[in-house]
């Protein structure tokens, strides 16, 4: 019986592998070079661990089960609750701010689509302990130079920002109550998938009146910081309530990084416990799922793991990222041998397990084949596996303690001592 992966699982064939490793290669690497240290949890974790922090109506969407122990458990949906849960463990000796990453496969029972699956790998980035709007920058200064470093122009991508205590300020002045703003909220973070008929109606029968209503589809649609200042200003707000966006574009600005960055009220960030500057990215076509978003959580940890300690992180997932990799023609190139090694003869065989053995040592990607084959089978073989050079023994290189080294991209061959097969030898040759 033939049997496919589940439904929202994926097989990395090599070539899949290979573009998963150099994403999360990536991520490492430059999350490393800001500083950031990496951490990891275990992928099962208790039920309630989740559920605490969205409610029962969560376990929808979770591998959730009960385990031999007769415990509820679930594979990780998410990384931050673990995170919580780890920091509030250790807070008093953890020295602030705690600038960790980690790379974790999640699992979430939803339905697939372009760009989200029912598990992936997730890059997230977090500063905890510091409130000032620098590690806000920081965190989507990492986001940026990792698209940089996968090759994306930033005519490829955008960083949309903005502030969820601007948009509070502006909704409440229009008229929006305390009750009602979650309501607002989530009108504002489908205004672009949906008719604002519908969003109206919505906010109308949550109590909005139909006037309060059109106000916030308008706050919605604000564009640039200097929009979005003006309309602070003319809503009597004070100019602090912009401070912290302000800053926090400005120094983004300063980082080389102004160029990709929009201000744009429409970003509000589906979960509750955002409480401040908030960011998604997107391909430049908007032809897929946001590449990644996040923001400030400042009370999250406390009411996760008891812990008041200010926050703010990104989670990078590695489906979209590979689709719009594909898309630009980025996939990462295929790594193929340094040397293939052949043997003429089954009395050559021993002489190329030396050497196979010798060339390994000194780190070069080696194979021979495992069974006596005509020398053009082997070649084709070499070939396939996209060698560079073919190392080949016969009876007379034997006799003469000499190898022939065949060049398999140029054609050109030579005959050499056994002893000046180093690696220097090779990186010349290739």
């Amino acid at each position: 019986m033939y049997h496919r992966a589940l439904s929202g699982f994926r097989d990395f064939y090599p070539p899949e592998t290979a573009l998963r490793n150099h994403i999360i290669d990536t991520w490492r690497t430059v999350a490393g070079r800001y500083g950031f240290e990496e951490y990891d949890g275990p992928p099962l974790e208790s039920l309630d661990l989740y559920t605490e922090k969205s409610g029962q109506e969560i376990v929808e969407q979770l591998y959730a089960f009960e385990d031999k122990g007769g415990r509820a458990v679930a594979l990780r949906p998410e990384m931050t609750p673990t995170l919580a849960r780890m920091v509030a463990a250790r807070a008093e000796s953890l020295k602030k701010p705690i600038r960790w990453f980690s790379v974790p496969q999640l699992f979430r029972y939803e339905r697939k689509q372009r760009g989200r699956l029912r598990e992936h790998y997730q890059l997230n980035v977090d500063v905890i302990g510091e409130r000032s709007y620098l590690a806000d920058a920081e965190v989507i200064a990492v986001a940026v130079d990792i698209l940089r470093a996968l090759g994306l122009a930033d005519s490829d991508f955008c960083v949309r920002i903005s502030d969820r205590n601007v948009i509070r300020a502006l909704l409440i002045n229009a008229g929006v109550e305390e009750g009602q703003l979650e309501c607002a909220y989530a009108a504002v973070d489908k205004i672009e998938r949906e008719k604002a008929k519908n969003l109206t109606e919505m906010m109308v029968k949550a109590g909005i009146d139909e006037r309060t209503a059109t106000e916030v589809l308008r706050i919605a649609q604000l564009k640039g910081l200097a929009d979005v200042a003006e309309a602070v200003e003319k809503a009597g707000q004070d100019s602090e309530v912009i401070g912290e966006l302000d800053s926090c574009v400005d120094a983004l600005f300063s980082m080389g990084m102004g160029g990709v960055v929009t201000v744009d009220c429409s970003v509000i960030r589906g979960l509750a416990y955002y409480t401040g500057v908030v960011f998604e990215i997107f391909d430049s076509q908007r032809s897929m799922r946001a590449i990644c978003g996040g923001g400030r959580y400042d009370g999250l940890l406390e009411s996760l793991g008891g812990v008041d300690l200010p926050g703010v992180g990104f989670g990078m997932g590695d489906v979209v990222l590979s689709e719009l990799l594909k898309d630009r023609g980025l996939e990462v190139e295929r790594v193929g041998l340094d040397v293939f090694t052949i043997a003429i003869t089954p009395d050559d065989q021993a002489e190329i397990l030396s050497i196979s053995h010798t060339l390994r040592d000194l780190g070069l990607r080696v194979e021979y084949p495992l069974k006596q084959q005509a020398l053009g089978k082997q070649l084709r073989l070499a070939d396939a596996r996209g060698a560079r050079i073919a190392v080949i023994v016969g009876p007379d290189e034997r006799s003469e303690n000499k190898v022939l080294v065949k060049n398999l991209k140029s054609g050109s061959e030579q005959r050499v001592h056994k002893s000046q097969l180093t690696r220097e030898f090779f990186a010349h040759d290739g």
